[in-house]
């Protein structure tokens, strides 16, 4: 194929473009303190955000990718804060062991009962998915109040999430909610450190724990 440019891809086929990007990415990471599994999620969020500095920050709890795979297995359903993250998730591999990819965050009565409270929908939206999912895997890029809801409920005793995938992005407690989730014992996580995330690394994250359950 000509795109009559002056560069020329290196390939076309989508399955080498994973692969020499994955090289890429190896080559250019260098030595590493991530497992082999570990370095699966991780090369996947450089891979969606080009970010090294990102990748290196990422934190994963010694049980994460277990209870993230055994609860894939059993069909716990993923709960997501944005739809974004619903969207660009690879549902098939979640539905083939009966589980599904839910958000709360528009439906009617989150907004109407956010409205009410004057607070965030991400914070109702956490609140309904507690109520409604037993255990799951919460994938959390965009709203650092829904991760901080979240954390508030396991440490009331009200969820208990097989799994938190938090890395949401931005300048108002984002950060600072990730902080919050590194400390917790109760349930395994996957997050970073810092203001860098989004819902593209972290839907890169659920994808990597998704592909080593199949």
């Amino acid at each position: 194929m000509d795109f009559k440019t002056t560069f020329k891809p290196l390939t076309v086929d989508p399955d080498k473009i994973y692969d020499y990007s994955f090289a890429i990415i190896a080559e250019e990471m260098g030595n590493h303190d991530f497992s082999e599994d570990e370095w699966k999620i991780v090369r996947r969020v450089i891979h969606a955000s080009a970010d090294f500095e990102l990748g290196r920050s990422v934190i994963i709890h010694p049980n994460a990718i277990q209870a993230g795979v055994e609860a894939i297995r059993k069909g716990r359903h993923v709960i997501a804060d944005v739809q974004m993250i619903e969207s660009g998730t690879g549902k098939k591999r979640f539905q083939k062991h009966g589980g599904d990819v839910h958000c709360y965050i528009s439906d009617p009565d989150v907004m109407v009962e956010a409205k009410r409270l004057k607070t965030t929908r991400a914070i109702i939206s956490m609140q309904k998915a507690v109520k409604e999912n037993e255990g799951g895997i919460y994938a959390i890029g965009n709203a650092p109040t829904a991760l901080l809801e979240l954390i508030r409920l396991i440490k009331e005793g009200i969820a208990k999430p097989d799994l938190i995938i938090g890395m949401p992005v931005g300048f108002v407690s984002a950060a600072e909610s990730k902080e919050e989730l590194a400390k917790i014992t109760e349930v395994p996580f996957i997050t970073n450190v810092g203001r860098k995330g989004g819902s593209t690394v972290t839907v890169a994250a659920l994808n990597a724990i998704s592909l080593l359950a199949d």
